[in-house]
C-alpha cells in the first residue's frame, strides 16, 4: 500500500488520491476477473453498491448488476492508455456519483454511459434493457465523432449535452464526474494535451460543477487543474501546507471551545474542521499576504433544523468576538447553485480568528452534491397543462442554463457558440430583474453587469432591435445602463418593425443572447444602424402667448397672486405661497423642490386656499416614440379636449425617443384626467405627466 494513502501526516488531499490510486487498482484486478454469478452482484462493483445503499438503504440493485454486465462485456479487451481495463472508468465514475448520493437511474446510466460510444452497443439496446431514462442519459454524454464533425466535434458535442441536461440535469452529472476521473488519471497523457484537457476543464466544466452546486467535484477539479496549468504556484501552495501540517493547528482547540459552547446552549449540533483545498488556500494567500494558522481550514458546524442554525450563530456571536464583516446569511438568501449556510468568522479570547460555516445536515448534502443531491427530479414533477404526452418539467432548470440553451439556438456556428459559452460562464454571478408591464411580466435571470439591452432580448428575443428605451425603477434611463440584483425593468419598444440596433450596443451587451443578435442584425444590415446618439440640435418651440389667469387666493390682503411656472399648480393641488419682490405671491405646489429651496432659506410660507371653478394653466410632459406627423396628432388630440396650447415644446430625439412639453390652459380642473388620458391615447406616446 502507497505511503501516502496511510501515512497520517499526508496531507488530507494526498491521502485521498493514494486512496483512489488503490480502489483502481482494485477495479482492475476484479475486471479482470469477468462476470460472477446471476445470483449476485459483480465484485467489482461491490463498493459502488455499498456506497449507494449508504444513501438509498431500499434501493433495487439487480438493475445494477445487469448493468455492469453489459459494461464489462461490451468493454472486454479494451484498455486506457495507463494499461488498466478500460472498464475501470465507468466503474470510477460511477463511484465518483454514488457517493455523492445519486440515485440508481444515474448510476445506471454512469456504468453504460460510454458503451454506446466506444462499442458495438446501440442505443435501442440500451433502451429495451434500460428504459427510456437511461437510453436518453447515456445519449446525451455520447460524443460526436471527429470523422463527422473536425474540429466542431468538441464545441459541438458540449452543446449536445447541454441541451440534453436542459431536459435531463443528470446528463451533467455524468460528464462532471467522466471529467474528474479522466483528470485524476490525466498524468498518461502527453503535456500539450493535458494543458488543453485541463483549460476546457476550467473554462467549461468547472464553472458548470459550480452552477450545479457539485462543490465536491468542483473543488477537487480546481485542485487537479491548478497543478498543471500553474505548476509552480500548486508546489509552493503544497509546501504552505505541508508546513503547517508540521506546526501544528489551532483549529482543533478552538473546535472544542465551539462544541462546549453549543452544548451549554442544549443546541445539539456536530462540529468538524474542513481543511481548505489547495486552490482554496492559494486564494487566501494571495488575498492577505502572510497566512495564519486558522487559515488552512474552517469549521463546520451541522445541526439539525434551520431555526437551530441560528441558534448556534447566536451563542456563537454571543460567547466569541465575531468578525462582523465576515457575516452571510446564505439561509435566508440562497446562492442561485442551491448553496444554504450562514458563513461568519469569530476571535478567541487569545485574538485567533476562525472562519465557520453552520448548516443543517441537509444543506450539507445538497453543499456538496448540489443537483446530484436531488436525487430523481422526475418523480413528482407534474406534467405541463394540456400536455398529451405528459412531458415533465424539470425542477432543477435554473436560470442561467434556461438562458443558455436560448441562446445557443442563435450560435449556429461551432465557434460563435464555444467562445460565447465560455464568456457566459465566465460570470460568477446572477442578478434577478423584475419586468414590469409588456408582453411578458415576471422575472428573468442576467449575469451581473447585464444591462437594459441584455434585459430586452431577454425578454423579447430579436424584436428587441426595435427597443428605443427603458425605465429602471419608474426612472427613464439609457439602454446601456447597468442593472442591479432587484430592479424593475420596464422596456420600450419602437413601432418601426424594420428597426435595427444603435451603433454601440455591442459595447454594452453582456449576455452572448444579445450580442449574438445584435452581430447577426450588424452583419446582415451592413451600415444600416441607429446613430449611437442624436445629433444635438436645439428644441422645436411652438408659443401661443396668453397670459394666464388662476383662482388662488393668498392670505395677504391687497397682495396680487400668480401660479409658479415650475409646477403649475391647479385645483385641487396642496399649494403654498412665497412672498417675491414687489410683494406678489408664487404659489407653488407644496411638493416642489423649489418651494423646498424656499422654506429651507428660512421664508415662511403664505397660506393658499383655491375659489370657485376658474381657468388654470398646467404644464404637461409626453413620452413618445419618434414618428412623423406625432406633434400634429398630439396637438389635434388636446384640441378636441377644447384644451387651448399656451407653448410647445419638443425635444431633439434621443435613442428614438422624443419628449414634448405643453403649456395649456384649462377652463376646469376636472378635465384634466380626461385630457391625459386623450393625449396617452396618440399613437407612439407611452407616458403623460405633470411637469
Amino acid at each position: 500500500m502507497s505511503a501516502e494513502a496511510t501515512n497520517p501526516d499526508s496531507p488530507p488531499e494526498l491521502r485521498r488520491r493514494g486512496r483512489a490510486r488503490l480502489d483502481l487498482r482494485r477495479l482492475g484486478r476484479a475486471a479482470l476477473l469477468g462476470p460472477t454469478a446471476r445470483d449476485r452482484l459483480p465484485d467489482a462493483i461491490g463498493h459502488v453498491a455499498e456506497a449507494h445503499r449508504a444513501h438509498h438503504p431500499d434501493a433495487d440493485l439487480s438493475v445494477l448488476r445487469r448493468a455492469y454486465v453489459l459494461a464489462e462485456s461490451s468493454h472486454r479487451g479494451q484498455t486506457r492508455k495507463s494499461g488498466e481495463p478500460y472498464i475501470t472508468h465507468p466503474l470510477a465514475v460511477t463511484l465518483i456519483l454514488a457517493e455523492l448520493g445519486a440515485e440508481t437511474t444515474t448510476l445506471t446510466a454512469s456504468l453504460l454511459h460510454d458503451t454506446v460510444e466506444d462499442t458495438d452497443v446501440t442505443l435501442d439496446q440500451v433502451r429495451a434493457g434500460f428504459g427510456d431514462e437511461v437510453a436518453f442519459i447515456v445519449d446525451g454524454v455520447t460524443k460526436l465523432e471527429k470523422v463527422d464533425y473536425g474540429a466542431a466535434a468538441e464545441p459541438e458535442t458540449f452543446r449536445k449535452m447541454l441541451v440534453a441536461t436542459g431536459n435531463d440535469v443528470r446528463v451533467m452529472s455524468i460528464k462532471l464526474a467522466d471529467r474528474l476521473h479522466n483528470m485524476r488519471t490525466l498524468g498518461v497523457m502527453r503535456p500539450d494535451k493535458q494543458v488543453r484537457i485541463a483549460t476546457v476543464t476550467r473554462d467549461v466544466l468547472i464553472p458548470l460543477a459550480e452552477r450545479l452546486g457539485v462543490q465536491a467535484l468542483k473543488t477537487e477539479l480546481e485542485d487537479l487543474v491548478f497543478a498543471i496549468l500553474h505548476p509552480e504556484e500548486y508546489e509552493h501552495t503544497r509546501a504552505l501546507i505541508a508546513a503547517h501540517a508540521a506546526e501544528g493547528d489551532p483549529l482543533p482547540a478552538i473546535a472544542d471551545s465551539v462544541r462546549a459552547v453549543l452544548r451549554d446552549a442544549g443546541i445539539q449540533a456536530e462540529v468538524l474542521i474542513r481543511p481548505r483545498h489547495f486552490v482554496s488556500v492559494h486564494r487566501v494567500a494571495r488575498k492577505r499576504g502572510e497566512l495564519r494558522g486558522s487559515d488552512f481550514g474552517r469549521l463546520l458546524v451541522l445541526v439539525a433544523e434551520n431555526a437551530d442554525c441560528y441558534a448556534a450563530l447566536g451563542e456563537l456571536h454571543t460567547c466569541f468576538t465575531p468578525v462582523v464583516s465576515e457575516f452571510k446569511d446564505f439561509v435566508a438568501a440562497p446562492k442561485f447553485n442551491l448553496y444554504q449556510s450562514l458563513h461568519t468568522a469569530v476571535a478567541t479570547p487569545e485574538g485567533v480568528i476562525a472562519e465557520v460555516i453552520v448548516r443543517t445536515r441537509q444543506m450539507h448534502r445538497v453543499a456538496e452534491a448540489g443537483v446530484v443531491a436531488l436525487g430523481n427530479p422526475y418523480t413528482s414533477a407534474p406534467a405541463a397543462p394540456g400536455d398529451p404526452d405528459e412531458e415533465r418539467v424539470d425542477p432543477t432548470r435554473p436560470g442561467w442554463l434556461r438562458r443558455l440553451l436560448e441562446w445557443q439556438q442563435s450560435a449556429p456556428d461551432p465557434d460563435t457558440f464555444w467562445s460565447s459559452l465560455r464568456e457566459d460562464l465566465a460570470q460568477d454571478r446572477e442578478i434577478t430583474v423584475f419586468l414590469a408591464d409588456g408582453a411578458a411580466p415576471g422575472t428573468i435571470s442576467l449575469p451581473a453587469g447585464a444591462t437594459c439591452i441584455d434585459a430586452a432580448y431577454a425578454q423579447h428575443g430579436e424584436a428587441a432591435h426595435g427597443c428605443i428605451g427603458a425605465r429602471v425603477n419608474g426612472r427613464l434611463t439609457s439602454l446601456a445602463s447597468t442593472l442591479a440584483d432587484g430592479d424593475t425593468v420596464q422596456l420600450l419598444l419602437g413601432s418601426d418593425p424594420a428597426a435595427g440596433p444603435a451603433a454601440d450596443w455591442l459595447e454594452h451587451a453582456r449576455t452572448p443572447a444579445a450580442r449574438i443578435a445584435i452581430s447577426g442584425w450588424l452583419r446582415a444590415h451592413p451600415g444600416s444602424t441607429r446613430p449611437a446618439q442624436a445629433a444635438p440640435r436645439a428644441p422645436l418651440t411652438v408659443v401661443n402667448l396668453r397670459p394666464g389667469s388662476g383662482n388662488a387666493v393668498a392670505d395677504l390682503p391687497d397682495a396680487p397672486v400668480r401660479l409658479a411656472g415650475c409646477c403649475t399648480p391647479v385645483p385641487p393641488d396642496a399649494v403654498a405661497g412665497f412672498v417675491v419682490r414687489g410683494g406678489a405671491v408664487t404659489v407653488h405646489r407644496v411638493e416642489c423642490a423649489v418651494a423646498g429651496q424656499m422654506r429651507s432659506l428660512g421664508r415662511s410660507p403664505v397660506a393658499v386656499h383655491w375659489r370657485g371653478a376658474a381657468d388654470f394653466r398646467v404644464t404637461l410632459v409626453a413620452e413618445s416614440f419618434g414618428r412623423p406627423h406625432l406633434l400634429a396628432d398630439l396637438t389635434e388630440a388636446i384640441a378636441r379636449m377644447h384644451v387651448e396650447v399656451i407653448s410647445a415644446t419638443v425635444d431633439p430625439p434621443v435613442e428614438g425617443r422624443v419628449r414634448h412639453t405643453y403649456t395649456l390652459h384649462l377652463r376646469d380642473a376636472a378635465t384634466l384626467p380626461a385630457l391625459m388620458r386623450a393625449m396617452r391615447d396618440v399613437p407612439g406616446v407611452y407616458d403623460v405627466g405633470r411637469a
